[in-house]
């Protein structure tokens, strides 16, 4: 495998390579009775007999691509791409394999997927048990007093509801005896929620008498003591004290970290074939960061990142944070972040009607209509998207509502593109507003099958197929709608989500409501075309088109045509970013070394 981070590569010298000089001079031969103009520049790249889906309705497939200054200068058939073919033109033969755009992750966590890469990964603990012997063993190479911190636990997915538990979510009593000397802070997979020992609840001042703070819970017993769970905004209790120790550290050694994040995500998603990344909700300090790192071309994917910030300091800052195109195409901020609910996962989602397993609840607002309504204001008045996480029926309507409000107080002869995050749950009356009302519908294939394992348990059956994940029902009405992971709620993989998007399988026995499902064409365009349309970047990514960016991946399976399960043996050959190959796979038997 070779990744390259450094957005200045200069790839020419791959062309030198013996075996692609052979292919060079193949090329020449092929088509040496054809004219060509002494006019003709020659480029720097050109990719020959591929297999290659441009997501361009005009010319829809094609075999060669020829870039130039990280670019698309032409594209079409061997034989007219022949002619960008000189003495110093790096040549791949694709031999047949699937060339597409790049993937463009449209909704997920950049800083966030790097940091997890450095905690304990509870994604495939089977048990309670299971995460208890992990933080046990972290406990032996941590300093006593030294946080001990982790993410990806999911009380539905263990193959048994701990013991002692309230409402199936653990206590504290085991992990309070596994790590007797240490705080203890582990992130539920949705992010939602998070679980602290008595250690850490201690740092926080959190006991009996602790209340709920607004829009958010702590989960207590019966006998009123909290057992170590906090739901949504109650999450800040025990994060804010974590923070203040994160902050004391050296200055020297929170940049090495912050840094180091950027550097684990970038070469995450270049293995996976992401080379457009839409961050959902960065701090105005991690904006500066993420500036800073582009500044110094130690970005390896393209960032389109949405502000989450405080209205007041939005209010005060905002004008100093647009950026588009910056850096080369590297970062673009335009776009603010808001969220109104929880998650489904958590009981947080909030919902029209009770949960059908928890009937005491609705699920949480996590802010005020008033205030989201504050943060759409400031995104007309500068310029910016607005870009609401709704995940329940009630938390979309909210949403909906605001928007509609804003587009008649203020209205703009352009599509705003306004976003809702997730779009998980809605209620049947609301799917048409999305088209009407030009909202995007900024979905993540993958919430699909990992959640349907507990979706109707907490919505019922009736619920869950009238409202639950409905992409086609969406797009038949209208609506754009986008394709993400949600990293690092789940793998960073669009493969995977693709997947799920156009089978919505769990298993080869059970698909959670199959007339749901997205074609294959319109899965592919969910995760190019319409994520670049939903990041007004349209123009310059998303298909294959002269002048557009030359960003592409270049795949081992045909999306288009493979069967359906042969989807999940699809690995990524090549990631070509600004015209520059960022990612190889290892031994590969098609491009040589």
């Amino acid at each position: 495998m070779h990744v390259l981070l450094s957005n200045k590569t200069n790839v020419r010298a791959y062309c030198r390579h013996k075996t692609l000089a052979v292919i060079l001079v193949c090329v020449l031969c092929a088509v040496s009775s054809l004219p060509v103009s002494g006019q003709q520049q020659s480029a720097e790249l050109v990719l020959v007999g591929g297999n290659i889906y441009t997501v361009d309705r005009a010319r829809p497939h094609a075999q060669a691509i020829a870039v130039d200054d990280g670019r698309i200068v032409a594209i079409g058939s061997n034989q007219t791409i022949s002619a960008y073919v000189g003495s110093d033109t790096q040549v791949i033969d694709l031999k047949g394999q699937f060339a597409m755009p790049g993937f463009i992750e449209g909704h997920a966590h950049f800083v966030g997927l790097g940091e997890s890469m450095m905690m304990l990964n509870l994604h495939q603990a089977k048990t309670w048990d299971e995460i208890v012997l992990q933080v046990e063993k972290a406990t032996r190479t941590t300093p006593p007093g030294e946080w001990i911190i982790g993410r990806g636990w999911h009380q539905s997915k263990w193959d048994h509801v701990p013991s002692p538990n309230v409402n199936g979510y653990p206590t504290n009593l085991e992990m309070n005896s596994a790590a007797p000397d240490h705080p203890v802070l582990l992130t539920h997979a949705s992010g939602h929620m998070s679980f602290a020992n008595e250690y850490a609840m201690k740092l926080a001042g959190v006991d009996a008498n602790t209340e709920n703070p607004k829009g958010g819970e702590i989960v207590k017993d019966e006998n009123g003591k909290p057992i170590g769970i906090f739901r949504e905004t109650a999450q800040a209790l025990i994060q804010k004290v974590k923070t203040r120790a994160d902050n004391q550290r050296p200055q020297i050694q929170k940049q090495a970290y912050s840094q180091r994040a950027v550097e684990l995500a970038s070469i995450e998603c270049l293995k996976k074939g992401i080379t457009s990344f839409q961050d959902a909700g960065s701090s105005l300090a991690t904006v500066r960061n993420l500036r800073k790192l582009a500044d110094e071309g130690k970005l390896g994917v393209r960032l389109w990142v949405m502000i989450r910030d405080d209205n007041e300091r939005l209010r005060g800052q905002l004008a100093n944070y647009k950026m588009i195109g910056y850096a080369d195409q590297f970062l673009t901020c335009r776009a603010l972040k808001r969220s109104i609910d929880g998650a489904l996962g958590a009981h947080g989602a909030w919902l029209l009607a009770p949960y059908q397993d928890l009937p005491t609840s609705s699920g949480l607002n996590t802010a005020s209509i008033d205030s989201v309504t504050e943060t759409a204001k400031l995104g007309i008045k500068n310029d910016f998207q607005v870009c609401v996480h709704a995940i329940g029926d009630r938390a979309n309507r909210e949403v909906l509502n605001i928007y509609e409000k804003m587009f008649k107080e203020f209205p703009s002869q352009f599509p705003r593109r306004w976003r809702i995050e997730h779009a998980q749950h809605l209620h049947p009356d609301d799917i048409p507003r999305f088209g009407k009302l030009g909202v995007i519908a900024s979905m993540q294939g993958i919430h699909c099958t990992s959640d349907a394992i507990f979706v109707p348990q907490r919505l019922g059956m009736r619920r869950s197929e009238e409202g639950a994940y409905v992409w086609k029902s969406l797009v038949d009405s209208g609506a754009i709608v986008t394709n993400g992971t949600d990293a690092p709620v789940e793998d960073v993989d669009p493969i995977a989500s693709f997947y799920a998007s156009v089978t919505r399988r769990l298993t080869d026995k059970f698909t959670f409501f199959p007339g749901q499902v997205l074609t294959r064409e319109q899965a592919i365009r969910s995760y190019t075309i319409d994520n670049a349309y939903a990041a007004f970047e349209e123009n310059t990514k998303g298909s294959l088109v002269p002048g557009k960016l030359a960003d592409i991946v270049v795949l081992n399976n045909d999306l288009i045509q493979c069967d359906a399960e042969e989807i999940k043996n699809t690995r990524v050959i090549m990631t070509i970013i600004d015209g520059r190959i960022a990612y190889q796979a290892e031994k590969s038997p098609n491009h040589p070394e």
